[in-house]
């Protein structure tokens, strides 16, 4: 089969086309024919050298879509997606004509959605639907701000808020796409506010808010935390501008603040397919919607494609391996 290759870490025109074995299928292993796969800025820093996980040569990609070509009887020719923290980094993962899988890990794609839109899916909601259920326990009734709210993750996060019956502020440095899910969820979309902790506690008539989830990091984080209502949480998945940052404890202690990390890597291929399972209903019911998909390509593409993503284009980048 056709694949896309890491043989040495740097930059992204460094990625082979090549031809390798076809995956095997076992008793508990499926092997998917993958129909579309997205490109996530985590696999750009695969490729950089960033994952200290990769052991080369590895096939990269974490998201896909695709219809079982063997395994169980009662899977064959299913419809499915998945995502993974395993895979594209200690496994071969999904930027290839075919994928193996554990039989654990397989769920049915929503029939709303497009192959294309299946594939788009998993790192967003992954990380938004561990960071507002899983960790801050979003409540019906809260207020949650995202930052960074135009992305990916921001947008996911602000759909799955909408959902649990929360009020949602974005907050951006820039204007989002016109078809920006974020557009349609938030009560307030504040574009290049020069202080994030002040624009948001004038949205909420001074108290902050009960979630501020930060898909930026770093550089907003003293901010973020600020914008904290009494006994508010904040989720953390980034580090943009610095990895290491500072806040005055006595405020922490003394607002009751909380905080959190999220790290989708750790959560396999199987542990992902839970949270999908979850998010399924969402899209469904159409309260959920992935991020615009800006391009597409075929593996042959694929380093241009990776430059896309590497470059911040808006959107999302799919690759067509069958293509």
């Amino acid at each position: 089969m056709k694949a896309i290759q890491i043989q040495a870490f740097g930059d992204v025109t460094g990625l082979k086309l090549v031809d390798v074995a076809d995956p095997v299928p076992g008793p508990d292993v499926a092997v998917v024919r993958v129909e579309a796969a997205s490109i996530n800025p985590s696999d750009v820093k695969n490729v950089q050298g960033a994952m200290p996980q990769t052991a080369l040569p590895r096939v990269p990609g974490r998201d896909y879509a695709g219809v079982v070509e063997s395994g169980p009887a009662e899977w064959v020719g299913a419809e499915v997606w998945g995502t993974g923290g395993d895979v594209g980094f200690s496994r071969d993962g999904t930027h290839a004509q075919k994928l193996a899988v554990p039989v654990a890990s397989l769920r049915r794609k929503p029939k709303n959605l497009s192959f294309d839109e299946a594939a788009s899916v998993g790192v967003n909601y992954l990380a938004a639907w561990c960071g507002v259920v899983e960790s801050a326990a979003l409540q019906r009734g809260e207020v949650l701000a995202v930052i960074g709210a135009g992305g990916g993750v921001g947008g996911a996060v602000a759909q799955i808020s909408k959902r649990l019956g929360a009020r949602v502020i974005g907050l951006d440095s820039r204007e989002p796409h016109p078809e920006a899910p974020i557009r349609a969820v938030a009560e307030a979309l504040l574009i290049g506010a020069p202080d994030v902790a002040a624009a948001i506690r004038a949205a909420t008539g001074g108290r902050g808010a009960n979630v501020v989830f930060d898909a930026v990091g770093g550089v907003v984080f003293r901010s973020a935390l600020g914008a904290l209502a009494h006994g508010g949480r904040l989720v953390e998945i980034s580090s943009t501008g610095g990895r290491e940052v500072t806040f005055d404890l006595v405020d922490f202690y003394r607002n009751e603040s909380r905080l959190f990390g999220v790290d989708t890597l750790a959560r396999d291929l199987v542990a992902s397919a839970a949270v999908l399972e979850a998010l399924t209903a969402g899209f469904e019911s159409g309260d959920f919607r992935t991020a615009p998909i800006a391009a597409r390509f075929g593996l042959a593409e694929a380093a241009t494609a990776y430059g896309r993503v590497a470059a911040g284009a808006p959107g999302r980048i799919v690759l067509h391996p069958q293509q």
